[in-house]
């Protein structure tokens, strides 16, 4: 008896790999072994950047809060820690978007702190 080979599944299972690597460089999207690769190593960045994106984000709203406090005179951790002892409670993502956006509001809140 021959050997069966399901190359229904086999064909459908490549398939789902090179429709991943679309748009890939040259044999990355056209090779299935190199497009295996390529599709793995780009779903690991994908899982590991969607947490540093939460991280890379709060990293820069807490550099343009500490770029609007010192405009009158606070660093950033006296800004916090007045804003808590005050019972402020605004997260950095909002505070971060006055200080970019609405100066005059951020303003307030800086004059309601000080």
């Amino acid at each position: 008896m021959p050997r069966s080979v399901n190359s229904v599944a086999s064909r459908k299972r490549r398939k789902k790999i090179l429709k991943q690597a679309k748009g890939y460089f040259g044999a990355r999207s056209k090779v299935y072994t190199v497009a295996k690769n390529a599709v793995e190593r780009g779903l690991q960045y994908a899982y590991r950047d969607r947490k540093q994106k939460k991280r890379n984000f709060r990293s820069l709203w807490i550099t343009r809060i500490n770029a609007g406090a010192r405009e009158y005179g606070l660093s950033y951790s006296q800004f916090m820690h007045k804003l808590s002892q005050k019972g402020i409670e605004l997260n950095r993502k909002v505070l971060a978007d006055l200080a970019m956006n609405e100066p005059e509001a951020f303003k307030a809140i800086i004059d309601a702190v000080k």
